[in-house]
């Protein structure tokens, strides 16, 4: 579809558009929405539409609070789930102040401008992602329970996988959308499913995120269950990850393709995520529960990398020609996957520019703590406490983030660990703090 503004006013005249959402997230990447008459879409796009930004988390104070949405014409879609007659279309906006100059809380410029600092090395970054949830049962007033809709594991069929026709209608709705599911398969928890998608820009790769996040949540209760990203919600089974894939092209060739010597761009790209790795993790690992998925059932502990291993914070995956990339395995769901990606995007750019030689591979399982001791590797933070101290000491954050949204988003993780910390029944917060909305 064109992504000319005018061609956008067309589309919606002749396919009985009336509504249309104008998307964007706050900095704790939860998905927000102002709804619209297809008519104001003229206004919407020549001046933007006004919003209260002190009421957004994170966003700005009560005095300084107007704010102003402008859609991207090139992301629009149609809601497929939403009824035929007087269609629903959606837009992902940008922000800005009403001055016109953008607002530095727009994670969406962020990772934007930290994509293109590539082109000035003559490189083309593309990002795909590997996305896990868990469905639950309703109750009979149906809310939520902690009862998965199946106990199937990894890649089971029916009867044991209860999820298929959900995921099938999922990835459906994907290709409606216009974005692009690769696999979809039962994962290895009770309950738990994986969408995989096609590597594309990095904005486009986090719109999609964002957008999957949604679709997964209104189908799955239209199926009559619930779908969660919380990452760790049973302790002893597997935890919700979102695999961060990345690969790199120069003329034409994916530079993650054959032998990854220590000293070439792709090594160095992957030496600068490692660096940076502990003081990232806040922002690819934002809430207390995503602590407790380290270290077992295939998520990472420790700063190292290798070539198919999945104990590794880094996994070069067995593949050929565009499939040839790096996996980043710590990430999970329910983080702003524009802060996440843009932070590892820097993380890996300032590798390349200060050539940095990636470290030798560890081809052991660190899932055995024996094989991890004898290699003295660094760890990644054990708690959300120790991931905000780790950040707030980060020279590298601080020269990428702006300095009141980086102190909103510490001081609302900080907030959540003196919240678990004075806790004397942290799983029934957990349960209303982030099962029900992550």
């Amino acid at each position: 579809m064109s992504s000319s503004a005018q061609d956008i006013l067309d589309f919606a005249q002749e396919n009985d558009v009336k509504f249309v959402r104008l998307a964007f997230c706050d900095i704790f990447g939860v998905q927000k929405n102002l709804a619209i008459l297809a008519e104001e879409l003229p206004y919407a796009f020549d001046h933007g539409i006004g919003f209260d930004g002190s009421s957004v988390n994170g966003f700005l104070n009560v005095e300084e609070s107007d704010l102003l949405l402008k859609p991207d014409p090139s992301t629009v879609t149609i809601l497929p789930w939403r009824p035929m007659d007087g269609r629903v279309m959606r837009l992902f906006c940008d922000i800005y102040r009403p001055n016109g100059q953008p607002f530095e809380g727009n994670t969406r410029s962020y990772l934007r401008q930290v994509a293109g600092r590539f082109a000035s090395l003559g490189l083309t970054c593309n990002v795909g992602a590997e996305c896990e949830f868990y469905v639950f049962e309703l109750d009979d007033r149906g809310r939520p329970t902690r009862i998965p809709l199946d106990h199937g594991g990894y890649f089971d069929v029916a009867p044991l996988d209860k999820g298929e026709d959900l995921r099938r209608e999922i990835c459906l709705c994907m290709e409606e959308m216009g974005l692009h599911p690769l696999h979809s398969h039962h994962e290895s928890g009770p309950g738990q499913n994986e969408v995989d998608f096609r590597y594309s820009t990095p904005l486009d790769a986090a719109d999609t995120i964002l957008s999957f996040r949604s679709a997964v949540k209104v189908l799955a209760a239209q199926h009559g269950a619930y779908a969660s990203f919380m990452p760790k919600p049973f302790p002893h089974a597997s935890g919700s990850g979102l695999h961060i894939n990345i690969s790199l092209y120069r003329d034409g060739k994916n530079l993650f393709e054959g032998d990854i010597a220590p000293d070439s761009i792709a090594g160095n790209f992957i030496a600068g995520v490692m660096r940076r790795a502990r003081e990232i993790t806040p922002f690819l690992n934002p809430i207390p529960n995503s602590y407790a998925r380290f270290g077992s059932c295939e998520a990472p502990r420790y700063v190292s990398w290798s070539r198919q291993n999945r104990s590794q914070l880094v996994r070069i995956p067995a593949a050929s020609g565009d499939s040839c990339r790096m996996e980043l395995r710590n990430p999970d769901p329910s983080c702003n996957p524009y802060l996440a990606i843009g932070l590892v995007l820097a993380a890996g750019f300032e590798g390349l520019q200060e050539k940095m030689e990636l470290p030798a591979p560890v081809n052991k399982n660190l899932f055995d703590p024996t094989e991890a001791a004898a290699y003295g590797l660094e760890s990644l933070p054990t708690s959300l406490r120790d991931a905000v101290e780790i950040a707030r000491a980060s020279d590298f954050v601080r020269r990428e983030l702006p300095d009141e949204m980086a102190r909103r988003y510490f001081d609302e993780q900080w907030r959540q660990c003196e919240l678990q910390r004075a806790s004397a029944n942290w799983n029934e917060i957990e349960q209303e703090n982030y099962f029900l909305t992550v």
